[in-house]
């Protein structure tokens, strides 16, 4: 019997106003994959990962975490689930951002342990000693007691993905993490992505216009473009062999610039 999907999004519609973001759109992604999504902007990729992150919410459809629903419907309608069980499908998925959302008044130490102690309920002894750790895993153990004005972007998104990694997630969402940064910066927080995507259980779903980075990170990707997934493949056959025309002139188009 195959095994049902980890994450399973089934007839997602999501629109702002009059522009429609997403359109009934089916992806499912198995637990410990590495998935790059890519498209162009506007394209629906980010709002995909806000939806499971909870900050945005769907007009019809459904969305699964594992036997959980975030909401449930075909594709006309679609109810939500009860606050208890948002909260404890959003417990399991850290995010991080295209900006770094650092708290300024409070150090990297401070910043990293935070949550645990008030959403996990660590002991702040605990939770130090865990954010220590953590910071020296994306290589900030020098920086423990700095502030968010005196850290590099780079060091700054490390920082953040500390953060995600501290509520001990099983699904770890990228949201362009390295748009912001400085050219010289993106390659630090690319290797804290290898590092992280070299253990293998957790889940990564990434959106990039890294195409180079996408090849190597991935397991899979999925090219979204006006809210529909156009293409889907292993890395491989997507870069060298995609058989949809937009696909092909995306890649032509990013490739060249």
């Amino acid at each position: 019997m195959i095994p049902q999907p980890f994450i399973a999004f089934s007839t997602v519609s999501k629109r702002f106003g009059a522009r429609v973001v997403l359109k009934a759109l089916d992806l499912e992604i198995p637990r410990g994959q590495k998935l790059a999504i890519v498209g162009p902007s506007g394209s629906g990729k980010s709002t995909l990962l806000r939806i499971l992150m909870t900050l945005e919410s769907v007009e019809a459809g459904s969305v699964r975490v594992d036997d959980q629903y975030l909401w449930r419907g075909g594709r006309e309608q679609t109810t939500k689930a009860t606050d208890a069980t948002t909260a404890a499908i959003r417990r399991r998925i850290g995010m991080v951002f295209q900006q770094f959302n650092l708290f300024p008044h409070m150090t990297a130490l401070q910043n990293v342990s935070a949550a645990p102690i008030k959403v996990l309920g660590k002991s702040k002894d605990e939770a130090l000693a865990q954010a220590r750790n953590l910071l020296a895993r994306v290589g900030l153990s020098d920086k423990v007691d700095a502030y968010p004005a005196f850290l590099s972007g780079g060091q700054q998104q490390r920082v953040a993905i500390a953060r995600a990694l501290a509520m001990n997630p099983e699904i770890l969402l990228l949201d362009e993490v390295t748009s912001a940064l400085d050219p010289e910066l993106v390659g630090e927080v690319l290797n804290v992505i290898r590092m992280l995507a070299a253990k293998g259980d957790l889940t990564i779903l990434m959106v990039t216009h890294q195409m180079g980075f996408a090849r190597e990170f991935a397991d899979r990707v999925c090219f979204i473009d006006s809210g529909e997934v156009v293409e889907d493949a292993p890395p491989a056959r997507f870069f060298d062999a995609p058989t949809q025309r937009r696909t092909q002139d995306f890649l032509r188009t990013i490739i060249s610039a």
